[in-house]
């Protein structure tokens, strides 16, 4: 029998106490732009079609000796595409940058381009002047939200369904708490 495959992502998530900010924030873009809500997180693999059980096996031996690690904001940015329409420039320092190389080759996922670490704040297809005020409102509504630095503790596995834009059918497997 064929066991049946989907798409799973590895996700950093940013340090608890962070979360509502990030939030808000996220929500007061929302409100304004439209478009789904989904937790903050910074894409550590993209989206990979396995089974469960690959999906699993591969995320708990590429979490294995894997340490917490930093994150620093460049900027915030837009993008050209859904899930990278605005979202926080990561500094690709080595840590950010080997945490994802670590885990892309445990899990065979290559990308045919560099790997750009972000923090998306809002999903959407908006045009170049809507993003453009979206990108402004990030700092109306958060000041310092352009030079923050934070900790990455924890790494989660997340059944993401790139289909599904509502993000409603979004998943979270399971997720590991990374050494300090």
């Amino acid at each position: 029998m064929v066991k049946k495959k989907d798409v799973y992502s590895v996700w950093g998530i940013p340090q608890e106490e962070l979360t509502p900010r990030l939030k808000k924030l996220m929500e007061g873009l929302r409100s304004e732009f439209g478009g789904p809500q989904f937790e903050p997180h910074v894409t550590v693999v993209g989206a990979i079609s396995l089974t469960e059980e690959e999906a699993r096996d591969r995320f708990n031996k590429a979490c294995e000796n894997l340490k917490a690690y930093s994150a620093t904001v460049e900027k915030v940015a837009t993008g050209t595409f859904f899930y990278q329409c605005v979202y926080l420039l990561l500094h690709p320092t080595p840590e950010v940058v080997d945490a994802s190389a670590r885990c892309c080759s445990h899990f065979g996922y290559h990308n045919s381009t560099a790997y750009m670490p972000h923090l998306s704040l809002l999903y959407g297809d908006l045009n170049e002047e809507e993003k453009k005020t979206a990108q402004e409102k990030a700092y109306v509504l958060d000041e310092s939200i352009g030079s923050l630095n934070f900790q990455i503790s924890r790494l989660a596995l997340y059944k993401t369904d790139t289909e599904d834009k509502s993000c409603k059918s979004w998943e979270k497997i399971a997720e590991y708490k990374l050494q300090l």
